[in-house]
C-alpha cells in the first residue's frame, strides 16, 4: 500500500537518512523513537506538509512524493489535536467536508455517522473549549476519519490524554484499525506498540534502525539501542565456547551460562528480559542450569509488581508480578536465588 524509498530530508542540523519501510493495507504501523529522532518530520513528509530532498513515496503504486496534501487522501491527527476553539464539535468535524462544497444533507449524514462511531453524539453542540482531553481526541479523530482517508497518521495520540482515558482511546484506535483503516502511529512509548501495533519501526537520529512485528523487534533487537529502548536492562558481554552438552557463555565477571541456539562467535553480548528471570527464596529446592545466589540491592514498586536489582557476580534486574508469593519476603540486603532458561538468553548481533 505505502512504500518509503530512501527518503532524505535536511532540517537545519537534523537529517533524515535513507528512510525505507513498507506499510501494507490494514497495518497498524507504530514508529518508535525518542524526542528529536525524526518521527514527526517523517509524518509531515507523508502528509505533504513538507517534501523530501531525496527518495520517493509510493502509495497504491502511484508516486505521491511531491503531490499536494489535498490530493493524497491521507489524514493526520496532530498531537495538540488542532481543533478550532471557536467552533462546536459538529462544525469541527464538518469543516473538511464544507471546504469540499458537499451538500449540507450529506455533511450532516457523514458527521452524525462518524460521531456515533466515536461515541461523541452528546457533545456535538458544545464548543471545543469545553471538552475534556479524551473528547478532544475523539473529535480530532472524527474530523479526520469523516473524509475516509486511505491512510491515517497519528502524532503521539496518547501523549496528551490522562492516564485514566488511555485505555479507552487505545480500544478506540484498535477498533478503527480492525474496521480496515491503515494507521501509522508515532510515539516514544514502546508499551503503545505492544498494545496496538501489527508492525513496528524504530527510528534513531533520523535513521530506521529496525522494522518487523512487535515480537521480532522486542524479542530479537538488532542492537543495544533497540534493546534498551524496548525495556531490556540485562546485558552481559561474554565469551562463547562449545561443549559436548551445547554452548556455554562466560561473562566478563565470570558468570557461566548455559545457552540455547546453535552457533556463537568467539565473543559477543547476551541479553535477557527482566520478566524472564525467575526469583526464588534462597532455600528454594528447584535445581537446573543457570541458577545463582544473589543479594537484593534495590526493590522498586511498579504498576505490575516490583522490579529488583540483584548482585550475583553480575548485576541482574528481575521483575516479579503482583501477587507473587515471594513479594512478602523480599527485603533489600536479603539473599535470593535467581535462574534463567537457556533459551531466554538472546545473543545480540549488533552490540553497539
Amino acid at each position: 500500500m505505502l512504500s518509503l524509498r530512501n527518503i532524505g530530508k535536511r532540517l537545519g542540523d537534523f537529517h533524515l537518512h535513507d528512510v525505507s519501510f513498507d506499510v501494507a493495507q490494514g497495518d497498524y504501523f507504530v514508529l518508535l523513537g525518542r524526542s528529536g529522532s525524526g518521527k514527526t518530520q517523517l509524518l509531515e513528509l507523508l502528509a505533504g506538509i513538507s517534501y523530501p530532498d531525496s527518495g520517493s513515496l509510493i502509495m497504491d503504486g502511484a508516486d505521491i512524493t511531491t503531490l499536494r496534501p489535498q490530493h493524497r487522501n491521507i489524514g493526520m491527527v496532530f498531537q495538540d489535536f488542532a481543533v478550532f476553539p471557536h467552533m462546536t464539535t459538529y462544525d469541527n468535524i464538518a469543516y473538511p467536508l464544507k471546504i469540499r462544497n458537499m451538500p449540507d444533507s450529506e455533511i450532516q449524514r457523514l458527521v452524525l455517522g462518524i460521531a456515533a462511531k466515536m461515541n461523541i453524539e452528546p457533545i456535538l453542540s458544545r464548543r471545543t473549549t469545553n471538552l475534556s482531553g479524551g473528547e478532544l481526541q475523539r473529535t480530532a479523530l472524527a474530523r479526520t476519519l469523516v473524509t475516509s482517508p486511505r491512510l491515517l497518521l497519528l502524532d503521539e495520540p496518547l501523549a496528551s490524554i490522562d492516564a485514566s482515558l488511555k485505555d479507552d482511546i487505545t480500544r478506540l484506535l484498535r477498533s478503527i484499525n480492525r474496521a480496515g483503516q491503515t494507521v501509522i502511529h508515532v510515539t516514544h512509548d514502546y508499551s503503545e506498540a505492544i498494545g496496538l501495533a501489527s508492525h513496528v519501526g524504530v527510528i534513531h537520529n533520523g535513521r530506521i534502525i529496525q522494522t518487523g512485528t512487535p515480537e521480532e523487534v522486542f524479542n530479537h533487537p538488532v542492537n543495544r539501542f533497540v534493546a534498551r529502548y524496548t525495556g531490556i536492562r540485562n546485558f552481559f558481554r561474554a565469551g562463547f565456547r562449545k561443549e559436548s552438552g551445547g554452548w556455554m557463555g562466560k561473562t566478563e565477571k565470570g558468570l557461566e551460562l548455559h545457552l540455547g541456539g546453535k552457533d556463537y562467535p568467539d565473543r559477543g553480548m547476551l541479553i535477557i528480559r527482566s520478566r524472564n528471570i525467575r526469583v526464588e527464596a534462597p532455600d528454594g529446592t528447584n535445581g537446573g542450569v543457570n541458577r545463582f545466589r544473589g543479594r537484593v540491592v534495590e526493590i522498586v514498586p511498579t504498576p505490575a509488581g516490583v522490579d529488583i536489582e540483584v548482585e550475583a557476580g553480575e548485576t541482574i534486574f528481575a521483575s516479579l508480578p503482583e501477587g507473587d508469593s515471594l513479594l512478602s519476603e523480599l527485603r533489600e540486603g536479603a539473599y535470593v536465588n535467581i535462574s534463567m532458561r537457556p533459551d531466554d538468553l538472546v545473543f545480540l548481533s549488533g552490540a553497539n
